[in-house]
């Protein structure tokens, strides 16, 4: 059996969870979430906690069994605490601003890069660090690689936009000649 799809799902006070038909929705303090879910898989809420059962040992069913128990953990997590990422631009001119629901981009193109930001999500940018926080773990995740993917980090100066804790492999440039 699945070690992660056996483990419980503790639930704090003040969250629901509910199935309707193929969909789990989970609300809290931070909001609400819905998540499309295998069928195959059945939730179970009782007792304040949350679990997944699965029907039969098949390769798929397994495989989904996991899959669903880490997917409704998630959201009870996104909307008690929520998730963030934190992103630092580097480089000289290089800056970003928060304007009117778009996150404004000056990172040494000919013109600047603006993105809308999605709904249900923060942006605040605070120096040379963007915090990109909400409660949605996947929307949060997918607006900072978009974020990033404008301008990433080179590996010889370093300059571009990197999450916090990423490293660069830097690289020594050419040698001169003699």
């Amino acid at each position: 059996m699945s070690r992660v799809g056996r483990r419980p799902i503790p639930l704090p006070q003040g969250v629901r969870v509910e199935r309707a038909g193929a969909e789990v929705h989970v609300s809290g303090p931070k909001g609400t979430l819905g998540q499309r879910l295998p069928g195959a898989i059945r939730i179970e809420v009782a007792e304040g906690e949350v679990r997944c059962h699965r029907p039969d040992d098949r390769k798929p069913t397994r495989a989904l069994h996991g899959l669903v128990r880490a997917l409704v953990a998630n959201m009870v997590k996104g909307v008690t605490e929520g998730f963030r990422k934190d992103l630092d631009i580097e480089g000289v001119g290089y800056r970003a601003e928060v304007k009117g629901g778009k996150l404004n981009l000056t990172v040494g193109f000919s013109h600047p890069v603006e993105m809308v930001v999605p709904k249900g999500l923060e942006v605040v940018v605070e120096g040379s660090r963007i915090r990109i926080a909400g409660a949605d773990r996947c929307q949060v995740g997918q607006f900072a690689a978009d974020v990033r993917d404008v301008r990433p980090p080179e590996p010889y100066k370093g300059k571009g936009i990197r999450y916090a804790n990423e490293r660069i492999r830097r690289k020594v440039g050419k040698a001169g000649a003699a």
